[in-house]
């Protein structure tokens, strides 16, 4: 490949515009295109320059504003332009950014690119909700997975495996199969006790934590009128935001002493 690379998959972290990496920021401000989503944040954008074009590519559960397929050959389109081409993403490319798949159709093409490695948004929700993911005595591991099905199928995981009590369960894009998901770790054998949380908006001025256990997980989520985009976090690391939160906007607690048990 070229050493000049013309298209950068970039992660712009988790919200909070001082997240970016240093990189990030710096590519940001050299592009000639920029390509985006839909959880980059105004603040973001607004380090672009005004002569740069910009083009929405955004996407929400069941609600696509530009197919894959077209942002794919969009970005092919673009770099054999000649054009410096940045994808934004939220969070960071390859986790559930399906930045993976624009790199292998580009690398397909011949087009040069590069990765850019964002925060991704467990970490950074998690540390500004004062839940980490992994804590000695607590969880000796933590497991990313999505809540989000792929269209016309059923949230099909490994139960079985996810019902760990000493791993930290972090859930991306579960607001729409938040019941389900209860249900199926209860009957997987994970205590209904757990403790459970869900940030809305994680690393904003908009952040809302919700901390509950897994039982009352879905009702806790619905009385709070949670929207995407929002994280589910469950393990008993979640109990340590009672302690640890720092960014609090709004902080709902709803977890009691009984439930850690």
């Amino acid at each position: 490949m070229d050493s000049h690379p013309t298209v950068y998959i970039v992660g712009a972290g988790p919200g909070d515009p001082e997240l970016l990496t240093v990189k990030a920021a710096r590519l940001l401000k050299e592009t000639d295109v920029l390509v985006y989503d839909r959880l980059v944040s105004e603040e973001i954008l607004a380090m672009v320059p005004s002569g740069a074009t910009r083009i929405f590519a955004g996407k929400a559960a069941r609600d696509h504003h530009m197919p894959q397929d077209e942002i794919n050959e969009l970005l092919v389109s673009l770099a054999k332009s000649g054009q410096v081409v940045v994808r934004l993403k939220g969070g960071d490319p390859f986790i559930f950014g399906r930045g993976s798949e624009e790199a292998i159709v580009l690398a397909k093409n011949g087009v040069p690119f590069e990765i850019v490695p964002g925060i991704t948004a467990s970490a950074g929700c998690g540390s500004y909700a004062g839940i980490p993911l992994t804590h000695r005595g607590m969880a000796t591991g933590v497991r990313f997975v999505t809540g989000h099905c792929r269209d016309g199928t059923h949230l099909d995981l490994n139960w079985q495996s996810l019902a760990d009590p000493d791993t930290t369960l972090v859930i991306y894009m579960g607001l729409i199969n938040v019941e389900k998901i209860r249900d199926e770790l209860i009957k997987a054998g994970l205590p209904s006790s757990t403790p459970a949380g869900a940030i809305e908006r994680g690393t904003t001025d908009k952040q809302r934590t919700i901390l509950t256990n897994l039982k009352d997980l879905p009702a806790s989520v619905k009385q709070a009128k949670l929207k995407a985009p929002s994280l589910l976090i469950i393990g008993r690391v979640v109990e340590l935001a009672k302690e640890l939160s720092w960014h609090i906007p709004a902080l709902n607690s709803d977890l009691k002493e009984q439930d850690c048990e």
